[in-house]
């Protein structure tokens, strides 16, 4: 009787460990490169807490993720970028904020690239119109007098994203709310007509963004804080910004705090909102949501209630919202009333 018994204990567990295995729920996040670093470290640890969830990351930029979310190829679309009127008229998506982050503008000018430059929105829409074309003009140097004599008389090669991006999305947002000129020409999206200069170079993702800097002598690119630790090490400058107050100010947890703490309160119900060029002495002007898309109807119960957790979990300060992820990468968590709200989406998550 022993050896009948242990015999249907050992298959029981087999049984059981096999029903498990066939029940595990596997999820796909696509999109942005800028949040890629962070959704790494939190699946990493999410699946060791529940070996039952299978999560899939993907960085594809912010317009794939989006795309993908609609179509539903993708359980999470994460974007830098809200999705547009235009977008959510074609079908209902969620637009959920996960933390805050912000963008650099790095460049690669020999000698010059332990200073940080002070660069405007009208002087960045300059550059990438072509009507600024080398690092000794006037308007660069009018905004950089104690090293105005060190800018060298060389042609600036400005680096765009080639991939549907959120990262182009508030880049070419900074530009429209601070340059009228750019707002009435290539505006702003995750994908924009890019004006044609003779010198400008394409790039894929933050990854293509910081080593095409790298290889390219005096470039200028657009790059997420999340890849700061990759700029620094490609030895790249980054810029100190002009702001909505005509300060200029470089992106660091308080700047980037500063700013979101503005426009916060203004944040409408669905979670759509540009952070972009923010009032305040001490506001750096290029900060975003980082956002999950998300199609409310979800393919099954069982999909739909682990995605809830994992959402809910990192929207959480003791999960992913915690300072052990969120200072990897140079984001800043979401205030408390902007948890209520996201948690209120992720509850309409239906299967």
């Amino acid at each position: 009787m022993r050896k009948i018994s242990a015999a249907a204990l050992a298959l029981a567990f087999v049984l059981t460990s096999a029903g498990s295995a066939l029940a595990a729920t596997k999820m796909l996040e696509t999109g942005s490169s800028l949040v890629y670093p962070l959704m790494n470290l939190w699946v990493a640890t999410y699946q060791k807490k529940n070996p039952s969830v299978e999560i899939t990351t993907q960085s594809t930029g912010s317009g794939t993720g989006i795309a993908q979310a609609v179509s539903g190829v993708a359980q999470i679309g994460a974007s830098d970028a809200y999705m547009s009127n235009g977008q959510l008229a074609q079908g209902k998506m969620l637009n959920i904020p996960l933390a805050i982050s912000a963008q650099q503008i790095n460049y690669n000018i020999p000698g010059l690239n332990n200073a940080h430059l002070n660069l405007s929105g009208p002087v960045l829409a300059g550059i990438y119109s072509g009507k600024i074309t080398m690092w000794d003009n006037a308007q660069i140097k009018a905004l950089n007098r104690s090293i105005a004599s060190k800018l060298p008389h060389q042609t600036i090669i400005p680096i765009h994203r080639t991939d549907g991006s959120g990262d182009t999305f508030i880049f070419s947002q900074y530009l429209s709310f601070s340059t009228p000129s750019w707002k009435n020409g290539p505006g702003y999206g995750t994908s924009i007509s890019w004006p044609a200069v003779a010198t400008a170079v394409g790039a894929n993702g933050n990854p293509g963004m910081v080593q095409t800097c790298q290889n390219t002598r005096y470039s200028i690119a657009y790059i997420g804080v999340s890849f700061l630790n990759q700029t620094n090490k490609a030895g790249l400058g980054f810029a100190a910004l002009k702001n909505r107050a005509g300060r200029f100010v470089l992106p660091t947890a308080s700047t980037i705090s500063s700013a979101a703490g503005t426009l916060v309160g203004k944040t409408p119900n669905d979670e759509r909102i540009s952070l972009i060029f923010a009032p305040g002495a001490n506001s750096y002007p290029i900060i975003n949501y980082e956002y999950a898309i998300v199609n409310p109807k979800q393919a099954n119960g069982q999909v739909a209630n682990e995605l809830k957790k994992f959402l809910n979990w990192a929207v959480d300060r003791n999960g992913g919202n915690s300072a052990h992820f969120l200072n990897a990468v140079r984001f800043i968590p979401l205030p408390a009333s902007i948890v209520e709200k996201s948690r209120k989406q992720i509850a309409s998550i239906k299967g």
